[in-house]
C-alpha cells in the first residue's frame, strides 16, 4: 500500500491543483530527512524553492512532479506515506514529516508514520523508473506480452504478477484480487497457468486496477487521498485480508498463506491446485 490505484487517485486529486503553482518553502523534519532525501535540507531546498510544477504524472507507484527547469521530483509513498493538499493554516497532520509551500497559499504536507517513503530530483526520470515493466491498464500491453511475462517461470505466479520488472503497478491487494477473479491458486508455477487461465488473468489484473481506480483506492489502515478521505475499494475485494470468512461465490473459508514472504488470500474451493499433467 498504496498501489497504483491508490496513487493514481492522488495524481489525479493534485494535478489541476499543483501545476502551475510555484514552491516558495519547504521544511522537512530533521529526523526524518536521511530516510527521504539523500542528502542534506540545503540540497533539498536549492533543488526545489523557486520552481514551479509543470505537469504531474505517474509511472507504477511513482508520483512524478515536472518541474520548470527540466528536472523531475519524484515521490514513492511506500508503505504509510500520504500526500496531502492542506491550506497552510490548518493544523498539523499526525506524523507529519515534511511540507511544500506553494505560492497560491496551500501546502502539500508529506506524511508518514513508518517513514519509508522516498523524495528523488531527477535529471532523467528513466533513472529511476527506467526498468519498470508495463502497466496492466495499458492498452499496449496485450495478451501475448502479458503471456510471455509469465512463460518459463517455475516461481509462484503471484509472486511473477508483484515483480515491478515484469509488470508494474501490482501490489498485495490487487494481485489477490486478481487471482481470485481468474481462478488461479497464488502458488501455481506461473509458467505452468495455462492458455485459457492466463487470458482470464490478463483481463483480470487490468478490471481489479480500474475498479480500484473507480472507488478511489482501498482505504483499509493508512491510505487517504489528496483531501484526506478514504476510498472505498475495501469495501469490495473479495478474498483480500477475509481470511476464515466464507467466499462470496462457493461459502469456502477463505484461506491465508505465505508467498514470497507476503500474507497471500485465495479462496480453496474457487481456485483449486492445479492437476498435475501426466508425464
Amino acid at each position: 500500500m498504496p498501489e497504483l490505484p491508490e496513487v493514481e487517485t492522488i495524481r489525479s486529486d493534485l494535478e489541476p491543483l499543483v501545476v502551475g503553482r510555484r514552491v516558495v518553502a519547504l521544511d522537512v523534519d530533521p529526523g526524518t530527512l536521511h530516510l527521504l532525501f539523500p542528502g542534506p535540507i540545503e540540497a533539498l531546498r536549492a533543488q526545489l524553492a523557486g520552481r514551479t510544477f509543470v505537469s504531474l504524472g505517474r509511472r507504477g507507484k511513482y508520483l512524478l512532479f515536472g518541474l520548470d527547469d527540466g528536472r523531475t521530483f519524484v515521490a514513492h509513498l511506500r508503505m504509510t506515506g500520504r500526500l496531502l493538499w492542506r491550506e497552510s493554516t490548518a493544523p498539523v497532520e499526525q506524523y507529519e514529516r515534511a511540507r511544500l509551500m506553494l505560492d497560491d497559499g496551500h501546502d502539500l504536507r508529506w506524511s508518514d508514520l513508518r517513514k519509508f517513503g522516498t523524495w528523488r530530483i531527477v535529471e532523467d526520470v528513466s533513472e529511476v523508473v527506467g526498468k519498470l515493466g508495463p502497466e496492466p491498464i495499458d492498452a499496449a500491453f496485450t495478451l501475448r506480452d502479458f503471456r510471455a511475462a509469465l512463460s518459463g517461470r517455475s516461481a509462484p505466479v503471484k509472486s511473477v504478477l508483484l515483480d515491478q520488472r515484469r509488470m508494474s503497478g501490482l501490489g498485495n491487494i490487487y494481485v489477490d484480487e486478481a487471482l481470485f477473479e481468474a481462478r488461479i491458486r497464488p502458488d501455481t508455477p506461473a509458467g505452468a497457468v495455462g492458455t485459457a487461465a492466463t487470458a482470464r488473468l490478463h483481463a483480470a489484473c487490468r478490471a481489479v486496477l480500474e475498479r480500484g481506480i473507480a472507488n478511489r483506492g482501498a482505504s483499509f489502515k493508512d491510505y487517504v487521498d489528496a483531501m484526506g478521505q478514504q476510498g472505498s475499494q475495501h469495501m469490495y475485494v473479495q478474498v483480500f485480508r477475509r481470511t476464515g470468512k466464507p467466499c462470496y461465490a462457493c461459502g469456502t473459508a477463505i484461506a491465508r498463506t505465505v508467498i514470497g514472504g507476503r500474507a497471500t488470500h485465495y479462496c480453496p474451493g474457487c481456485q483449486p491446485r492445479a492437476r498435475r499433467r501426466p508425464s
